[in-house]
């Protein structure tokens, strides 16, 4: 049985779960030692201030040296040792994570027209940043500070009673600092986020922005939005200022009086006056993670938010596909009963579409606006999953197959031609290693090499931000390259026409004949019939019923009068 693509993913966000407390278990292990081996310096203060002072002994300082080098040498190894356990858990984590939450993302983007994939992507990697940071450690040295506490009291009770309420005091102002300023701080981030969403999608307009003067009106939103959100940072800075104030006050009064108790203790002889030093840097020490606590813990509950988005995106969005490759076939279309209904509507945009394609085919799809021929594009290339029925190429389920090798038998130009950032070699071979016979053939086909002759560096000309502005034409032209890109068996073009003239209409004809000539299956939407004349049938969709279909000079109404079919160009070069 072929394993599914989600149940895959439930087997990652196990193992990385597992990995990460395993990892976390062996931190924690460390950590322990760890902090015992940080009782060094200040016991090696108060053995040089009570025994070698005293006694004036070199012999004792020279022990407690060597003792100590090998303490701290041992604390060095560890703490890097430590640090390369939370190196290896993100690591580990990203690298099996990465390509399962980018393909659930895209997932997810497809289904529900919102791009997430850079979201997830933000939040895989602000994960990784948390397990390789300093916030992972917090509750971890917080955990082991019973071990200074315990010295504090075998010191003195009183040493551990001035830290014991030390730590208390430090714990409830950095809770009143993030109840001072949790809502301000999110209300802030909400408004910068909103903010910087807003200019990033009016920049995409600035042709227009700049023609028709909008900048000025644009320019006063932007700055009212910007004193707004400034106002509300301002509030929390201002906040967060006082109380970090106070609490390095409140840190250095502690200091005064742990030095105070051992005064006091040593005027009356309780303890030595080593002890007086060392418990001060010992209750230091002890107050260091409870000092954080409060900003650790915070990043820990985004760290296990972005976690829980993660594994819902997994859980919920990776597409229920196969993952072994299936080889490359040639064999019918069959769509059968399909019926499609955008979730969370009851109202089906496609109901009941049932047909049949042979290998070398050419079906047109007519009908107005709304009828739901894109929808049934996105059905026939297998992103959308019908609500009922099912898209068969060879009798393989569209929705199911492995993407990868079902990229090998679709071509696809969608309405709205997205060429991605790279140069136009990589865009026509679909960003894989590029195969430049290949893509030549592709190129040719769509009567697109000459034009790419004439760009500033040819194939090797780069698209993108930044990049080279092709014109409405030409990008459905090199789109259609990359639809050809391997000769698929199953191509289809949704208006592809739109945005061609009358060379680049004749150049779509022809290169439907050859693909259709060499065996593939082409499916063509479009408004204008003129390119219509090159289909074999004809299926015309209303309300997302099929109302007619069959041969194309039966179907009435598509091709006007006069037009005759394009001459048939000759079978692909090295097609047997």
């Amino acid at each position: 049985m072929k394993k599914t693509a989600n149940l895959e993913a439930a087997e990652l966000i196990h193992q990385g779960r597992k990995a990460f407390v395993t990892g976390l278990a062996y931190a924690a292990a460390l950590s322990a030692v760890i902090n015992v081996l940080q009782l060094t310096v200040p016991l090696f203060m108060l053995q040089v201030h009570d025994r070698v002072v005293n006694s004036q002994s070199t012999d004792t300082l020279i022990m407690l040296i060597i003792v100590a080098t090998i303490g701290l040498a041992l604390f060095c190894i560890l703490d890097y040792v430590r640090a390369l356990t939370y190196q290896v858990m993100a690591s580990k984590l990203v690298r099996k994570l990465n390509l399962p939450v980018l393909q659930a993302a895209v997932s997810a983007s497809v289904a529900h027209g919102v791009s997430q994939s850079g979201q997830a992507i933000r939040e895989l990697n602000d994960i990784r940043a948390f397990v390789v940071g300093n916030a992972i450690s917090v509750p971890l040295e917080a955990l082991w500070s019973p071990i200074f506490l315990a010295v504090l009291f075998a010191l003195h009770w009183l040493y551990g009673l001035v830290a014991l309420v030390s730590a208390i005091i430090i714990l409830s102002l950095s809770l009143l600092s993030d109840f001072l300023t949790r809502r301000a701080t999110k209300r802030a981030n909400e408004a910068a986020v909103r903010n910087i969403s807003e200019i990033s999608g009016s920049l995409r307009h600035a042709e227009a922005i700049e023609a028709m003067g909008m900048l000025p009106a644009l320019a006063r939103r932007w700055r009212k939005n910007q004193l707004q959100t400034q106002d509300l940072l301002d509030v929390t800075t201002r906040r967060s200022r006082a109380l970090s104030s106070v609490t390095r006050t409140c840190r250095y009064l502690m200091q005064i009086a742990v030095l105070s108790t051992g005064a006091v203790l040593v005027i009356n002889q309780e303890v030595s006056a080593g002890s007086m030093v060392a418990s001060s840097i010992i209750m230091g020490r002890m107050l260091m993670p409870f000092d954080s606590m409060v900003d650790g813990w915070r990043q820990w509950v985004l760290a296990m938010t972005a976690w829980k988005n993660v594994q819902d995106l997994l859980e919920n969005q990776a597409p229920k596909r196969e993952t072994t490759p299936t080889p490359r076939t040639q064999g019918e279309l069959t769509i059968d009963r399909v019926v499609y209904a955008p979730p969370g509507s009851d109202v089906p945009v496609l109901k009941g579409l049932t047909f049949a394609l042979s290998p070398g085919e050419v079906l047109g799809i007519a009908g107005p606006s709304g009828a739901g021929k894109s929808t049934l594009a996105r059905l026939l290339i297998g992103v959308t999953k019908p609500t009922t029925g099912g898209v068969y190429l060879d009798g393989n389920n569209v929705f199911l197959w492995e993407r990868d090798s079902f990229g090998n038998m679709v071509g696809y130009l969608p309405q709205s031609v997205s060429l991605l950032d790279g140069t136009i070699r990589s865009n026509i071979a679909r960003m894989r290693d590029a195969d430049p016979r290949l893509v030549l053939e592709a190129s040719r086909l769509a009567d697109v090499h000459d034009i790419i002759g004439r760009l500033p560096l040819g194939y090797d000309t780069h698209i993108g931000d930044g990049g080279y502005v092709l014109s409405g034409g030409q990008r459905q032209r090199i789109g259609l390259a990359r639809a050809l890109y391997g000769r698929p068996r199953l191509i289809v073009l949704d208006e592809p026409n739109s945005n061609l003239d009358t060379d680049g209409e004749r150049a779509l004809i022809r290169a439907i004949e050859a693909m259709r000539t060499d065996g593939a299956i082409v499916i063509l939407i479009a408004h204008r019939p003129s390119v219509m004349q090159v289909a074999d049938k004809i299926m015309v969709l209303q309300e997302g019923k099929i109302t007619q279909f069959g041969p194309r000079n039966a179907i009435a109404g598509i091709i006007t009068p006069g037009e005759k079919p394009a001459q048939a160009v000759t079978a692909l070069r090295g097609n047997t």
